[in-house]
């Protein structure tokens, strides 16, 4: 923790440090021409790690902490996001109060911009509904906008969701997301590589969205001008190699032309419905499929035929007649029905292959 507080000392040259010297305490106790012979340790750093004194910080941090609740949660520990460790700038530690898991099954990053439009309010909120079904974990970076919009819908459907903030979890910013927080607090959390005292200086918050790109499998721009945190954010989505999906909208709103231009130079992928989210990201359908089987309230005879039909990619009708789990009797109509239904599909030379 005393590494990471460091003058100069960013999470790539903390993390050769450990590589090769082994731990943080002998990154203090080693000579200056030791420290030298690290790479990407010059006399400027070898200085500033030779010169920190303010070993308390760590003691009050920690303090803080355990007072609050939350968790330190150290670069090599499992419950660290490992898809954010992947990445050569991930944070050296993360400071977090919450119950979500960090590495939850899905999780995906909504960002925007500040100033949000009713149309960008609308679709944020019909994008985290569609989540609810694909069991994701919904992460953003708390601020005015589309940001806020996302951790609140996410609430409003009981899905965790993640805030990262730019400042010490002493804080908050914007003061006035207090209660949302609390709430986030409950089944999902906050999360900053920011110790206690750390204001939400302008620098900070590139440094956050770095976090909020990382630890996602995918990141969803709904709305953004050109310029600002979201389009950082998703370029460092790209260069992470995570899918980004953009939502269009009306020629020369302002409010668009960041994310068309994510469309346009091939960074981001066109989001219009869940359905696209399911197709780019490779996800799969069995759980939708279940649902839909749940909601139509299949007979005894279909439900048997789904599950012959998982047994691989196609059967001919001859086949499906002569097992004899089925009854041959009704066969035809049963498949009608489940083709009907969307749960199969017919085949050239009376084939069936299950959706």
């Amino acid at each position: 923790m005393a590494l990471s507080m460091v003058p100069e000392v960013g999470p790539v040259s903390a993390k050769n440090l450990l590589s090769y010297l082994g731990s943080a305490e002998m990154v203090f106790r080693s000579s200056r021409g030791k420290l030298e012979k690290v790479p990407g340790i010059g006399p400027v750093l070898a200085n500033s790690i030779l010169s920190y004194r303010d070993f308390s910080k760590a003691d009050e941090q920690i303090a803080f902490m355990e007072g609050i609740g939350g968790r330190v949660i150290l670069y090599h520990e499992a419950d660290y996001p490992q898809r954010l460790k992947r990445n050569a700038d991930a944070p050296l530690l993360l400071y977090f109060k919450g119950k979500a898991n960090l590495n939850h099954y899905r999780i995906l990053s909504v960002v925007g911009t500040r100033q949000g439009s009713e149309e960008g309010r609308f679709f944020t909120e019909q994008c985290v509904k569609w989540l609810h079904s694909m069991n994701c974990l919904v992460v953003s970076g708390l601020a005015y906008g589309i940001d806020i919009h996302a951790h609140r819908a996410a609430l409003a459907h009981q899905i965790g969701t993640i805030g990262v903030v730019a400042h010490g979890l002493d804080d908050l910013y914007p003061a006035r997301h207090k209660k949302t927080v609390e709430e986030m607090y409950l089944n999902g959390g906050v999360l900053s590589e920011y110790p206690i005292r750390t204001r939400p200086d302008r620098e900070n918050f590139p440094s956050r969205n770095r976090i909020v790109a990382g630890m996602s499998d995918a990141t969803i721009v709904v709305e953004t001008p050109l310029k600002g945190g979201a389009m950082i954010t998703a370029n460092l989505a790209h260069s992470y190699n995570r899918d980004v999906f953009a939502v269009p909208g009306k020629v020369g709103d302002p409010k668009k032309e960041g994310t068309h231009w994510l469309i346009k130079k091939n960074k981001a992928a066109l989001l219009e419905s869940a359905a696209d989210l399911v197709e780019y990201l490779g996800w799969e359908k069995t759980a939708v499929a279940q649902q839909t089987q749940l909601a139509l309230e299949l007979t005894q005879a279909e439900n048997r035929i789904l599950e012959v039909l998982a047994e691989k990619e196609k059967w001919g009708i001859d086949e499906l007649s002569l097992d004899p789990r089925i009854s041959s009797s009704d066969i035809s109509l049963n498949l009608l029905e489940l083709e009907l239904k969307g749960l199969l599909r017919s085949l050239p030379g009376k084939y069936y292959q299950k959706v």
